[in-house]
């Protein structure tokens, strides 16, 4: 099936859908089938976009399904040419070698891989995090993810700390899918977790800003996360890293707030994939 639609993505005959409806589809649908369907009409429509581009971006990363994943992989290998923004371009490349790296299925990974090539020349060959069967003891390693808070002062701080929070274990899930972020029964405690022989770690994060600049049609998002890590459970810190994005959208208020949780996003992923990870696996000899 996704052989079939794929092909039929590479006619640029034209389509009467709307370019915000098939967007917003794209993001909040429930229906795989109709998800799709969008990613496949945004290249048809040949809409490059930023508001295209970080939407079938951000599907490439988090949607559920695969054939969605890999249309969008494909989608981006086409819409992305010389004349879009460089920083749209960089985010698009980091996207896409994340898939290469992470992503369950071969497919997306494929596809992902011709894209990185259509737009870079490169194969996608994203350094990754160290690969987890066990560590830390007998039981492995357990991680503690915290609150999260905000700094920014925003009507969305609610959710954008929710949202920091799912990343965070979405992202572990992917790059170090043996650490535990769970306990059966609730939050174990030290006697426990030293009778499972199980290494325990703190996570917690702040949105230290989250700054807009508009421009015409058009706004660039900056944000800056900052991460600590800590033992478990006493929280005696040994690791406080920093991080920072920015993100392109279009000026409306709702698009602003989107490219805003794009931004958080990105860099709480690059964070526990490069830095976080990492340093768990040296303090708990990970294989």
């Amino acid at each position: 099936m996704l052989v079939l639609l794929l092909a039929l993505a590479s006619s640029r005959t034209s389509f009467a859908g709307d370019v915000d409806d098939l967007v917003n589809t794209l993001k909040n649908d429930s229906s795989d089938k109709n998800r799709l369907s969008a990613a496949l009409n945004l290249v048809r429509l040949g809409d490059g976009s930023p508001n295209v581009l970080l939407a079938l971006s951000k599907a490439l990363l988090n949607d559920s399904d695969k054939n969605v994943r890999g249309a969008c992989a494909v989608a981006l290998g086409k819409l992305v040419t010389s004349s879009t923004k460089s920083s749209i371009k960089g985010l698009v490349v980091s996207n896409l070698k994340q898939a290469v790296a992470n992503d369950d299925s071969d497919v997306v990974k494929q596809q992902a891989q011709k894209a990185l090539t259509a737009i870079t020349g490169q194969a996608g060959t994203a350094p990754t995090a160290p690969t987890i069967s066990s560590g830390g003891g007998k039981g492995g390693i357990y991680v503690n993810i915290g609150p999260m808070s905000s700094k920014a002062g925003g009507s969305n701080d609610a959710k954008l700390r929710a949202l920091m929070v799912k990343v965070a274990n979405q992202t572990l899930a992917k790059v170090a899918a043996k650490m535990q972020t769970t306990w059966p029964g609730g939050v174990p405690t030290k006697s426990v977790l030293a009778q499972k022989s199980v290494s325990g770690f703190y996570v917690d994060g702040t949105l230290n800003s989250l700054t807009s600049s508009v421009s015409g049609g058009s706004a660039t998002i900056t944000c800056k996360v900052s991460m600590l890590l800590a033992d478990f459970p006493d929280k005696n810190m040994f690791g406080f890293l920093n991080g920072g994005a920015s993100v392109q959208g279009a000026a409306s208020p709702s698009e602003q707030a989107l490219a805003g949780e794009d931004c958080v996003s990105a860099v709480i992923e690059d964070l526990i994939a490069k830095k976080i990870v990492p340093t768990i696996c040296s303090k708990a000899s990970c294989p």
